[in-house]
C-alpha cells in the first residue's frame, strides 16, 4: 500500500492526474487521532511520517526468497511481507480476521500492517485492504484503508482502537470487478469499495502482517503477536489452497516476525513479533 498524500482524478483521456492532498490526509485522520489521548501537533506529526511509504509486492520492492530443498515453494523469506500466500491458479476471494493489536513503542517511528489481498506475490498489483499501526514518538496511532496499488491508498476516517475486531475480504470476478470489504465490528463501521480493471492478474491470495518499504524496508512495529482467523481462499479453507508461509526477516537473515502452521480447522495462524 502506498501511503503519499495524494489522490488520484481521471483526466479527459482515462488516466489519472494526481494532486496534494495533504490537508484532505489530515481531515480523514482526525477521528483516528482523537482515539489517542495525544496533542494535536502529535498527530499531525504521526501523518506527515507517512508521506513517501509503500505498502509494495515484493515484486517491485523486497524480493521472496524461497527456501526448503523438493518443497521451496510452500516456504519462504521476505523482507516485507509476513503470513500465508496461495499462488497456483486465478483466485476470486480471500478473507481473513483479527483483533487489530496496538504496538510497543519506544522512541524510533515504525509501522506495521496487516491485510487480506489478491495480487502481489507474482504481480506487480494488489488489491487490498487493512489496517496499519504507527508509532510515532512514543505513541500509537491506528489507520484502516484500502487500495488498488500502484494507485495510492484511500484512508477510511471511522474511529478505530487496538483490540477491535476487523474483517477483511477482497473479492474479485472474470470480467475485472474488486469488491473490497473492511469492517470493524467492535464499533460497528463497514466500507465496501468497488473498482474495476480486467487486466489484473489475479494470480495470488493472500493473508500478510506487512512493514512499509521507503526507498528501502522501514522498521517493522512491535506488534507482539496477531492472530489471523477464518481465512478463507476462493471458498475454501486457507490451508486447502496449499499455500507459502512467508517468514519476514531483515536483509541479513535476522528473523523479524514468525508465521506459525496453519491450524488444525485450515483457517487460522499466528504472526509474532522478534525484530524491527
Amino acid at each position: 500500500m502506498r501511503l503519499r498524500h495524494t489522490i488520484h482524478t481521471p483526466d479527459s483521456t482515462g488516466t489519472h492526474q494526481r494532486r496534494s492532498a495533504r490537508a484532505l490526509l489530515s481531515a480523514l485522520l482526525i477521528g483516528s487521532f482523537a482515539l489517542f489521548a495525544a496533542p494535536v501537533s502529535a498527530a499531525a506529526g504521526a501523518a506527515a511520517a507517512l508521506g513517501g511509504i509503500d505498502f509494495a509486492p515484493h515484486s517491485t520492492g523486497a524480493k521472496l526468497h524461497s527456501v526448503g530443498g523438493t518443497d521451496a515453494l510452500k516456504f519462504a523469506t521476505s523482507t516485507n511481507w509476513g503470513g500465508y500466500a496461495a499462488a497456483s491458479t486465478k483466485y476470486t476471494s480471500v478473507t481473513s480476521t483479527w483483533v487489530e493489536p496496538s504496538a510497543s513503542c519506544g522512541s524510533s517511528t515504525t509501522y506495521a500492517s496487516f491485510w487480506t489481498g489478491l495480487d502481489g506475490y507474482s504481480s506487480s498489483s494488489v488489491e487490498q485492504t487493512g489496517t496499519m499501526v504507527e508509532c510515532y514518538r512514543g505513541v500509537a496511532y491506528q489507520y484502516s484503508w484500502y487500495e488498488m496499488y500502484p494507485a495510492y491508498p484511500v484512508y477510511f476516517s471511522n474511529a478505530m482502537s487496538a483490540g477491535d475486531t476487523f474483517v477483511s475480504t477482497v473479492s474479485a470476478t472474470s470480467s475485472g470487478v474488486f469488491t473490497l470489504y473492511l469492517a470493524d465490528t467492535s464499533k460497528g463501521w463497514s466500507h465496501t469499495v468497488t473498482q474495476t480493471n480486467s487486466s489484473l492478474a489475479r494470480s495470488s491470495a493472500e493473508v500478510i502482517a506487512e512493514a512499509p518499504y521507503s526507498g528501502g524496508v522501514l522498521p517493522l512495529a512491535n506488534f507482539g503477536t496477531v492472530t489471523f482467523n477464518s481465512s478463507y481462499v476462493n471458498g475454501g479453507t486457507l490451508a486447502a489452497s496449499g499455500p507459502t508461509s512467508i517468514t519476514m526477516v531483515t536483509s541479513s537473515g535476522t528473523t523479524k516476525a514468525s508465521v506459525s502452521s496453519i491450524s488444525s480447522s485450515g483457517t487460522s495462524f499466528s504472526m509474532t513479533w522478534h525484530h524491527s
